[in-house]
């Protein structure tokens, strides 16, 4: 899709929305936690993990029943995918849309860094040396990117565009993005877009490798901050045309830093050109962001880049904070988690705390907010910022 510019017809109306995380599995969980500054972070007991750490993990997802027409999706993915589509509703949602606007008009852009790789994870386990992979194991239903939007496309009968977003920790921030663009093309009548990632060994470990997992639950923008925590979550909104007040997608903007694989440049220019577009998408000023979602993972270097980087776009009054000490790090499924987060911060008047948050680094000049607070505004700004440089910047308005 093409990066939009000041021309794109927006905003979209979010007609629904749902979410999925440590923290509960329904609207009124999140409310809840985002009004007391509760944290999901637990230690980990997801299996055979080498070391210690503390996780965002749902609770009891592995024993939720799966539509048994659709058994050979199940996965510990498609499951967090499931659990989104009954939070609040949101199936009956897209039914209507489905209903009003016609099953080919519908479509569906999901962001996700895994799939469903832990039953491959599995599948290899069981295995003894030289043999096949078990006959149970279907590529296409768990470890193809597009398993999930798969099961979600057959499960809704969605019969419009579907395709997945595969760029690390923006992806589904990007999916959302591709939503409104589907429709401001005339392609789609309304879209779902979002995200799922679930816990699982390549994740774990492979962050782990790179020395940035702490050993404690995550402090972003702390001064004794050390590493992220890993998470897992669903998150959904349901994009259309529509003039009626409530939530929207006002604002978008995309940047590729083409830097380095894990490391955002020191003057944070891919990350500031996503939230000037954004701005410019949305036609607000600096002064009119009420709140601003940090990417905020909780390492030494991509917190300062950050938050120097929004000092210098927003200015140092605007209140931020980073959710990963909340809900940890979704991967790919961060970019949507964090919105629909944003989306009900917005609807109940709350500017969320940096849970986690003891010592802030006081080479951090944005006014972090320690705890929540209760304050009206109607325009939020939320960063997925993925390894290689894929930056995305969300504006979210209540109109």
């Amino acid at each position: 899709m093409t990066q939009p510019d000041a021309h794109t017809e927006l905003p979209l109306k979010i007609t629904a929305y749902s979410a999925v995380t440590c923290l509960g599995r329904d609207r009124a969980a999140h409310v809840e936690a985002l009004k007391s500054g509760r944290s999901g972070l637990a230690v980990c007991e997801y299996p055979d993990v080498p070391f210690d750490c503390y996780v965002g993990q749902v609770t009891g997802i592995e024993n939720d029943p799966f539509p048994s027409q659709h058994s050979a999706f199940d996965n510990r993915a498609n499951r967090l995918a499931m659990a989104g589509l009954t939070s609040d509703d949101f199936a009956e949602a897209v039914a209507t849309k489905i209903a009003r606007y016609g099953a080919q008009r519908v479509g569906l852009v999901i962001g996700t860094s895994t799939s469903g790789v832990e039953r491959l994870e599995a599948a290899y386990r069981s295995r003894q040396e030289d043999d096949p992979l078990p006959a149970e194991y279907s590529l296409r239903h768990h470890n193809d990117y597009q398993a999930v939007a798969a099961f979600l496309q057959d499960y809704l009968r969605i019969e419009g565009p579907s395709y997945t977003v595969s760029t690390a920790c923006s992806s589904s921030a990007k999916a959302i993005v591709d939503a409104g663009q589907l429709i401001q093309a005339g392609i789609c009548d309304a879209v779902l877009a979002g995200g799922v990632d679930s816990l699982c060994l390549i994740s774990l470990c492979g962050f782990e490798a790179l020395q940035l997992v702490s050993r404690k639950p995550c402090r972003p923008c702390d001064v004794n901050r050390d590493g992220l925590s890993i998470g897992e979550g669903a998150a959904f909104v349901l994009l259309e045309r529509d003039a009626s007040e409530g939530v929207r997608l006002s604002g978008a903007g995309e940047s590729s830093d083409g830097f380095n694989m894990s490391t955002p440049p020191e003057d944070g220019a891919g990350a500031q050109r996503a939230m000037r577009t954004a701005l410019k998408h949305a036609r607000l000023r600096p002064e009119d962001i009420g709140y601003v979602n940090l990417h905020g993972t909780a390492t030494p270097i991509n917190d300062a880049v950050e938050c120097a980087v929004v000092a210098d776009t927003l200015g140092t009054e605007v209140p931020v904070s980073s959710l990963k000490g909340a809900v940890g790090h979704t991967l790919g499924a961060a970019g949507a988690v964090e919105a629909v987060l944003c989306l009900i911060a917005l609807e109940e008047g709350i500017v969320p705390g940096n849970t986690g948050l003891e010592t802030l680094d006081p080479r951090i000049a944005c006014a972090v907010s320690s705890a929540p607070q209760k304050r009206k505004y109607h325009h939020s700004l939320s960063n997925a910022f993925g390894f290689g440089g894929n930056n995305c910047s969300l504006v979210l308005s209540l109109t």
